[in-house]
């Protein structure tokens, strides 16, 4: 079934939908958007206008693309993940156009190359981020506006920075629980979130749900 034929998706008539897209009910897919083929988004998504998502993509359920994202293959995000508008992922740590004789372009499709990125469970990239390849975004952290991503990121840690490091956790309602000092394995505490309540262990640096 083609993707313009699911029931209970929106899709913009500006929107570039090409075969083998599968988009779970009740996703809306804003204009100018462009998602190649083979990509799957899961129920109740929302991809924003000039948005690219490149082909074999996976995206979870009820995830939300701001404006002007570019996510290129070997991205996968989980459910609940939160990309800001401006942000752009990478793929390929040391790219070239060409062969290096300069005699012919270098394919555009997967390679040994072509790294991975895994954005997890309920995590939030903030606007006008750059993230790098072969990382792993932790299950709720959060990564502050304009940063370079270069590292992985533990679960429920909030980073900042060109490039970006570990200052602090937050909870799955994204409060900030505790800001980290110089290094975030000095870090030992019990805390409450002061908003909803929840319980978090953290124990040299690593935030875990109590």
């Amino acid at each position: 079934m083609s993707a313009t034929t699911l029931p209970n998706v929106r899709i913009h008539p500006t929107a570039i939908i090409e075969e083998g897209v599968r988009l779970g009910e009740g996703t809306a897919i804003w204009n100018g958007v462009h998602i190649r083929h083979g990509t799957t988004l899961g129920e109740e998504c929302i991809v924003g206008e000039n948005t690219y998502i490149a082909y074999d993509v996976r995206i979870g359920k009820r995830c939300k693309l701001n404006a002007m994202v570019y996510v290129c293959t070997a991205v996968t995000l989980e459910d609940g993940v939160m990309i800001s508008a401006g942000t752009v992922f990478t793929n390929d740590r040391f790219p070239r156009a060409t062969t290096p004789d300069l005699r012919s372009l270098r394919s555009s499709d997967p390679d040994e190359a072509t790294l991975p990125t895994l954005v997890r469970d309920g995590a939030t990239i903030g606007a006008g981020c750059t993230i790098g390849n072969d990382l792993t975004i932790g299950r709720f952290a959060m990564i502050g506006m304009g940063s370079l991503l270069t590292k992985s990121v533990p679960d429920f840690h909030l980073v900042l920075g060109s490039p970006a490091r570990s200052v602090g956790a937050v909870c799955r309602c994204g409060e900030v629980l505790i800001r980290f000092g110089k290094d975030p394995a000095d870090c030992n505490a019990d805390v409450t979130c002061t908003s909803c309540a929840r319980p978090y262990a953290i124990r040299r640096g690593t935030v875990v749900e109590r």
